[in-house]
């Protein structure tokens, strides 16, 4: 039997996902984290769209905090009016969160539903959607670490990120703890989230060049097969990478 090349193997897993992505739905919502009012939020939504975070704070599964050295500190998010922002004792590093956001089903009418496909008869797409976010407020002096409870993540390939608009920089997907190929790579999922997506190599490495002198918000997109065919034919992770390039002193 004739045996396939890895990367003839990365590339049909990379056509894969990118089906499965484009059967799944076009306005499917990240978690990431941004500055609002001088306070770290977490903020849900797609594009410009900044949707009711604070309402969903029940399906955030973890709150984890890292400080310049690496080590592990208490973060919490707390509801402050419209939107849930970080609470920590300490100067925080980096910042991450992870969220299960439960069963959702497409009906033939192209209405989603808080349901299984064992309960809407015509759906299209049924999944169980998973969001998870990382925020890099300062690199640590240690690589990030890869996170519990987070399934899939975008970590920095060099111990450094670069200071200007333009330049590239490596990132790679882990998922469930090793490098992932075929995962979605949307670079700018604020300004352009119908963008079309980069797709991570044989050993879950791509490098795109940063977007904006100012947040840069990096999503990763992987659909996997479902652990309940009963309930759902698939299951979607998707997660964010945030940090910010400074701008010019006034």
């Amino acid at each position: 039997m004739r045996r396939i090349s890895p990367y003839i193997s990365a590339v049909i897993a990379a056509v894969t996902v990118a089906t499965a992505v484009a059967s799944s739905t076009a306005q499917a919502h990240a978690i990431w984290f941004a500055q609002r009012g001088k306070q770290l939020a977490m903020v849900y939504g797609v594009g410009a769209d900044d949707l009711d975070a604070v309402k969903r704070m029940p399906l955030v599964t973890s709150v984890t905090g890292f400080d310049s050295e690496g080590l592990p500190v208490n973060a919490s998010l707390r509801a402050a009016g419209a939107i849930p922002v970080v609470d920590s004792d300490e100067p925080l590093a980096v910042v991450a969160a992870a969220m299960d956001y439960g069963v959702w089903s497409k009906d033939a009418a192209g209405t989603w539903h808080s349901k299984g496909h064992d309960e809407i008869k015509d759906a299209t797409v049924s999944e169980h959607n998973y969001k998870y976010a990382v925020h890099i407020n300062q690199l640590p002096s240690k690589p990030i670490p890869l996170i519990p409870g987070h399934k899939l993540q975008l970590v920095p390939a060099v111990s450094a990120i670069p200071q200007a608009m333009g330049q590239p920089i490596k990132l790679r997907a882990m998922y469930d703890g090793k490098p992932m190929a075929g995962v979605s790579i949307l670079h700018d999922y604020v300004n352009d989230p119908d963008q079309k997506p980069m797709m991570t190599d044989a050993e879950g490495y791509v490098t795109l060049p940063i977007r904006n002198q100012g947040l840069n918000v990096v999503v990763g997109i992987y659909v996997g097969p479902t652990d309940n065919p009963t309930k759902y034919r698939q299951m979607e992770h998707r997660a964010s990478l945030t940090f910010v390039l400074p701008h010019l002193p006034e």
